[in-house]
């Protein structure tokens, strides 16, 4: 079994319409052999798990090997800007799953995609300004990091 050190939380960065088939094909396009999360969350909080937890997906680089991703499908607002777009189904889902994943990993640290990027001013957080990306559009470490 893998060590798992962090769960990253991410968006699709998709319309919350689309499904997990839908996710699916976008890695597929991409020549990807693995999908970038290994669950996924859909607008009605319905949970697919695209990848087994034993096996590395490609979500954020670098970091892989030590991690599990999930991801809600949407995160964009009707003018394609970021956004925190989860359901109240997707909140109740992605509660659920961390906190089932955190049993399993009790070690793991849960991070948004976006916690990565450089503190590039060297206060110690990363500030809006410096994310490389908004992913998941919400902070994570506030919302699930003390579960």
């Amino acid at each position: 079994m893998r060590d798992i050190k962090r769960i990253f939380i991410h968006c699709t960065a998709t319309a919350a319409d689309k499904t997990a088939a839908d996710i699916s094909a976008v890695f597929k396009s991409k020549g990807w052999r693995r999908p970038g999360y290994h669950y996924v969350v859909d607008a009605g909080g319905g949970l697919t798990q695209l990848l087994d937890e034993a096996l590395t997906a490609n979500g954020v680089k670098g970091y892989n090997g030590t991690s599990l991703h999930v991801a809600y499908i949407g995160g964009i607002d009707g003018g394609g800007q970021a956004a925190d777009t989860r359901t109240d189904a997707q909140r109740r889902t992605l509660r659920s799953l961390v906190d089932d994943l955190r049993r399993r990993y009790p070690r793991a640290t849960v991070l948004g995609h976006r916690d990565i990027s450089p503190d590039t001013n060297g206060n110690g957080i990363v500030d809006p300004w410096e994310r490389i990306k908004e992913c998941p559009c919400f902070d994570a470490i506030d919302e699930y990091g003390l579960i």
